[in-house]
């Protein structure tokens, strides 16, 4: 791999010189028009990779292909969700590199080979993307489809998965020349790449020579980010499965490791243990994870978002006018504390008309712009109780006259494998139907996606959240939120618990002992804060407004976030005291 990978510029700080962070995370929201994500882990994934480009940063990064994608999701009248598959033509985005090399699945030989999609910076800093593909011919008609489905599949198709991304991605670095300082594991389903490093550490030797030398050099490159905060959600295959698909002296090696509990191999067990830095993903994750897993250090690094991708149209070309060098270091938000009201006000409006015509071309709705919109947005998973709102339909009839009307937008996809979540989505479209009429409005919009979701982080007026604690480990839909002035009003939970000022950036939905409870507070907060505010005092709103871009905006960015990881993470050492050191590079073995 030539250094022209990593153009000579000015980067944010002195790395050393002699390699690169290598990035892995099974799914990257690359480009709106390639369907490799499904939701909040690969946005955010997407936008670390957009700020470390604008910074600079000597970073490459691996997920799978997904040729056929995550999901399009398609929703009848009665709100039942089906599905059909998103491919999609690599070529028409990416180059296929040349190298080809082969993993062992089940005893089986798999061939890969890598497309490199280039992501381009603010001011030209390249970070490749690699993305594995097994469709060639040489493989299996099984093997060729192992990289087309996010989340597809049963366990075992996981595991192969994860084999290909893990062990398949450490081995593409290597045939394309690359010499790593760093790899950052986003999340479990990578963490096979630390096996992949200790068998290139033994040169060969069998497994059963390793010793503490050796696990102590790989964990001396691996650095670990936790997203889950529930055991259940940490990837787990059985003893039997590993066996088969892993081989048999992988797995005796990752037992004796302490890598398997409850008689399962735990992908984030091996990732702990070969990581010498680990971090959950906002300040109550750190808090959880470390509950969880307390013979472990974990750190904190709360997540961000990319404010340039997330930020609207209008409020972009405000920024650019009061706010010149926003886009470069967003701790210029800060000042947007004195851009004038009026401007504020006419930007979010500008957002809201758009979104709202988005909604008319969807669904045929004609909705009033004058009229209070709540905006509710992601996977539809239980714990995220998109139904809280409808926990007393006539308390929010109630509040929808007071308010002169009041409209509510969903979105968000069911996994297609979860039932529940699914039937969720049915729940709240059969209250949406029995409910709607003069004074509320509720639409449930279908196929949340990057596009959709941009549009309703800016356009609507309030951005509700409403988990069961302490199930959000982070959250990202209302930091894009509040990069356009929009308030939250949301469980405190996830990265609200760090974002929320009172009547300043939104509004805490008091924790309860039941549903029952905190659906009271959301109406309480509803009817006493948000609505007189809104009907009664547009400056006021509008100050709200200003003073979440600048408390929130300027915080919960990735510009932020990569920072915190190359000074904490990846090069944990006081650069200030060192001595200087050249530009970054990638630089061939």
């Amino acid at each position: 791999m030539s250094n022209s990978s990593f153009p000579n510029q000015v980067s944010y700080e002195s790395f050393p010189p002699t390699g690169v962070v290598a990035y892995f995370s099974m799914e990257i929201a690359i480009n709106p028009a390639m369907p490799t994500y499904s939701g909040g882990l690969g946005v955010l994934a997407g936008d670390t990779l957009r700020s470390a480009a604008d910074l600079g940063t000597p970073l490459v990064a691996f997920t799978l292909l997904h040729r056929k994608g995550y999901f399009r999701q398609h929703l009848d009248k009665d709100g039942a969700q089906t599905e059909d598959s998103q491919p999609w033509t690599p070529a028409n985005f990416c180059t296929e590199e040349s190298p080809r090399i082969t993993v062992t699945v089940e005893d089986r030989t798999v061939t890969i080979r890598a497309w490199r999609y280039n992501l381009v910076g603010r001011a030209g800093h390249i970070i490749p993307i690699y993305l594995l593909d097994t469709d060639l011919p040489e493989n299996s008609t099984w093997d060729r489809g192992l990289t087309d489905h996010l989340y597809g599949g049963d366990s075992n198709y996981r595991l192969q998965q994860e084999i290909v991304l893990g062990m398949g991605g450490t081995r593409m670095l290597n045939a394309l020349n690359y010499r790593v300082n760093v790899y950052h594991m986003n999340e479990g389903h990578a963490a096979l790449l630390t096996l992949a490093l200790l068998e290139a550490q033994l040169g060969g030797g069998p497994l059963n020579k390793v010793t503490d030398v050796d696990v102590k050099a790989v964990r001396e490159k691996c650095v670990f980010t936790t997203h889950t905060p529930v055991p259940a959600g940490h990837d787990r295959f059985s003893i039997e499965q590993s066996t088969r698909i892993l081989g048999a002296e992988r797995t005796a090696r990752l037992q004796a490791l302490g890598c398997c509990h409850d008689n399962m191999l735990n992908m984030t067990y091996v990732a702990l243990h070969f990581s010498r830095y680990v971090n959950g993903v906002a300040l109550q994750h750190g808090n959880v994870s470390r509950a969880m897993f307390p013979e472990y250090q974990i750190d904190a690094i709360t997540n961000g978002v990319h404010a340039p991708t997330w930020v609207s149209e209008p409020f972009q070309n405000l920024l650019d006018k009061n706010i010149p060098h926003w886009r470069r270091d967003n701790l210029y938000l800060r000042n947007a504390i004195e851009i004038p009201l009026p401007e504020i006000i006419a930007a979010h409006a500008q957002a809201k008309e758009s979104l709202l015509a988005e909604v008319a071309t969807r669904t045929g709705l004609v909705m009033n712009p004058k009229v209070l919109t709540l905006g509710f947005a992601r996977r539809a998973a239980t714990y995220k109780r998109a139904d809280l709102l409808f926990t007393d339909p006539e308390r929010l009839l109630e509040i929808a006259h007071a308010a002169g009307g009041l409209q509510i937008l969903y979105a968000g996809k069911a996994h297609p494998q979860d039932e529940p979540g699914k039937a969720l989505i049915h729940s709240v479209i059969e209250k949406a139907k029995k409910y709607s009429g003069i004074d509320l409005r509720v639409v449930y919009l279908e196929n949340y996606d990057w596009e959709l979701g941009a549009l309703l982080t800016a356009g609507a007026d309030v951005w509700v959240n409403t988990p069961r604690r302490p199930y959000e480990a982070s959250g990202t839909s209302g930091m894009k939120a509040a990069l356009n002035g929009v308030p939250s009003l949301s469980i405190l939970d996830g990265w609200w618990i760090e974002g929320c000022l009172e009547n300043y950036t939104g509004w805490a939905i008091e924790d309860g002992v039941d549903d029952t409870t905190e659906a009271t507070s959301l109406y309480e907060k509803l009817e006493k804060s948000v609505v007189p505010l809104y009907l009664k005092s547009p400056e006021a709103w509008g100050n709200l407004m200003r003073t979440t871009i600048a408390y929130n905006g300027s915080f919960f960015n990735t510009n932020r976030m990569v920072k915190q990881y190359i000074r904490n993470a990846y090069y944990p050492v006081d650069l200030t005291e060192s001595a200087p050191v050249e530009e970054p590079a990638a630089v061939a073995h």
